[in-house]
């Protein structure tokens, strides 16, 4: 039942493209992430698994099929309605970070609370902040931290607006191995402790480990979970 998933994918498609140059990004996937569930999506470049991400966060729609997150049906959204949707259910943790340089650590966490006009819980903010060990770095600035430290800044900023679900794009991919396994070690214990829904997509089959299921992925398709 949809009601005990965060996320229903059903018969997606995603295709670029006409005639012989079309692209099937998504070829039919069917994936269905439970509540509190930490998922990990794997395969080689180009097998789909960054445009499933991106289904699952609203940033694209697909060609075909359904995607419901949160018990919403995102195709009966519009543009802008899906931009709120995501402001306020989703937490994006990008490779890059994408962390605002003239800001402040605080500052950058507490961004897109701004955005949407949204009154930040300090309280919350200490204990995250804590937890992942960022609490003497609040008004500094991200280039005088380390890669480690700014993807840690990149996990509070996607975690400060309480979304139900974490979607993580190659969140260690700049990180030396020790960093990479460090910094998701944390986004794996603090989703548990936030009892959010966790969706990482990563070329490393170690960190995958870490995950309740990992689900392969290959020319668009599910080929195992």
């Amino acid at each position: 039942m949809d009601i005990l998933n965060s996320i229903t994918i059903r018969h997606v498609k995603k295709y670029y493209g006409s005639g012989s140059s079309q692209v099937k990004a998504l070829d039919g996937v069917d994936l269905s992430v439970a509540q509190g569930e930490f998922v990990a999506i794997v395969g080689a470049s180009g097998s789909g698994k960054t445009t499933l991400l991106n289904m699952m966060g609203g940033l694209d729609a697909p060609t075909e099929g359904e995607v419901i997150v949160d018990g919403v049906n995102l195709g009966g959204l519009r543009e802008e309605q899906r931009a709120v949707f995501r402001r306020k259910k989703v937490g994006f943790i990008f490779q890059n970070y994408n962390l605002v340089p003239t800001l402040t650590v605080e500052e950058n966490i507490l961004f897109p609370l701004d955005l949407d006009g949204s009154a930040p819980d300090f309280k919350f903010l200490e204990e995250m902040t804590e937890l992942l060990g960022l609490r003497d770095k609040l008004q500094v600035y991200p280039g005088a931290l380390s890669g480690g430290q700014q993807q840690r800044a990149a996990i509070a900023r996607a975690l400060m607006a309480k979304p139900a679900i974490i979607l993580a794009d190659e969140p260690t991919g700049n990180l030396d191995s020790q960093n990479g396994q460090n910094v998701a070690g944390l986004l794996k214990m603090t989703a548990q402790l936030t009892h959010r829904t966790l969706v990482l997509v990563t070329h490393n089959l170690e960190l995958a480990q870490l995950a309740d299921r990992v689900v392969q992925m290959k020319d668009g398709r599910i080929v195992s979970q």
